[in-house]
């Protein structure tokens, strides 16, 4: 019998996850991390004791194995060291991505592999699908309102080969009721909304808890170098912002760009915004490493809309891309993800 690890949340995705491979034959193992979090009464959010008491719940229900591993240590400084760092050089990061790459299909598969595991199988909504030559293809979930391949696309041939993801073809209603059906006490709890390790408030009151120096007043300068006002901490913008600036004109002025080295935020009106091209670094191929542009479409940002544009390889893992039309909200420190139709083709950091 082949042996799957699920990543177990105590949510119901992770627990439909596991209760659908159960049901297909497999021999499965519950798995969950515990991640460093904020100390105090809003801490870490997914895998809080009562999301690991549910967790288990879930595994005895399934009759399955359930195992937790301490990863606080590491968690902190693969991933919310890089938060912070990020912000502190004026980049907006997407903490997710670099979780995945580096803890959830990185340690975790580590872990799988030494319980015997054959697959590492997450409540993710993506879809694989093997080639005729033997090579994997990460493709987006049947339902486009779920799909969550960009946060993927860090994947190698390598991990997508001993990944399974049982959700791809479902909805989230369809879980849900699958969740119902199977009586996981699960079936109704939220999902999940906010980044895990974020306590009280949003991203940036963490910010302010954490690093009080990312909170450092600055000048609001326009394009010509004139200063216009003044923030209050970089941290606290991000590309394509218009309200909150604090500056008055007959027009509306947006950020474009956070100049961490002299704490300068630049503004300006929409007209100044838009760009047309961006340069990716860290980009990684799924498949076959391109030599020629490519017309694909991308996306900048996980809920960003589709865009048409021209993926031109450079060396040292980077990319230019070329969009057909200006887009607004091109951050650096945010991931860009290409797809072919259905096919995720790849993606770097914006730089």
């Amino acid at each position: 019998m082949t042996k799957v690890v699920v990543a177990m949340s105590g949510g119901v995705d992770s627990s439909v996850a596991a209760a659908l491979l159960v049901e297909q034959g497999y021999e499965v193992i519950g798995l969950m991390l515990r991640l460093w979090s904020e100390q105090g009464d809003g801490a870490n959010r997914c895998c809080t004791p009562d999301a690991v008491i549910e967790a288990r719940r879930v595994a005895d229900a399934l009759n399955i194995p359930f195992y937790v591993r301490d990863y606080k240590e590491i968690f902190k400084a693969t991933v919310v060291d890089f938060f912070i760092n990020s912000y502190l050089h004026g980049v907006t990061p997407n903490p997710c991505i670099v979780c995945n790459r580096e803890i959830r299909f990185g340690r975790l598969l580590d872990e799988a592999m030494n319980l015997g595991a054959a697959y590492v199988a997450t409540g993710h909504y993506a879809r694989l699908r093997q080639t005729a030559d033997g090579t994997y293809q990460l493709l987006k979930a049947l339902d486009s309102h779920k799909d969550q391949s960009y946060v993927l696309h860090i994947l190698t041939q390598e991990r997508l080969a001993r990944v399974m993801f049982p959700l791809g073809q479902l909805t989230k209603p369809q879980v849900r009721h699958i969740a119902a059906q199977k009586n996981l006490p699960v079936h109704n709890r939220p999902d999940s909304q906010d980044l895990c390790f974020v306590g009280e408030g949003t991203y940036r009151d963490f910010l302010r808890r954490q690093v009080p120096e990312a909170n450092r007043p600055g000048e609001i300068v326009n394009t010509a170098g004139e200063v216009v006002g003044h923030h209050q901490g970089l941290a606290n913008y991000t590309v394509g912002q218009r309200k909150g600036l604090g500056v008055y004109r007959p027009e509306p002025w947006y950020v474009l760009r956070l100049d961490s080295a002299t704490n300068r935020l630049m503004v300006g009106p929409l007209e100044e915004l838009g760009q047309t091209r961006l340069k990716a670094r860290q980009v990684n191929y799924l498949n076959d490493t391109p030599t020629e542009p490519l017309t694909i479409t991308a996306k900048i940002r996980y809920k960003a809309q589709e865009v048409p544009a021209t993926l031109t390889p450079l060396p040292n893992a980077c990319a230019h891309l070329t969009f057909d039309a200006p887009l607004r909200d091109i951050t650096p420190g945010q991931a860009v993800v290409f797809f072919q139709d259905e096919v995720v083709v790849g993606g770097g950091v914006i730089e």
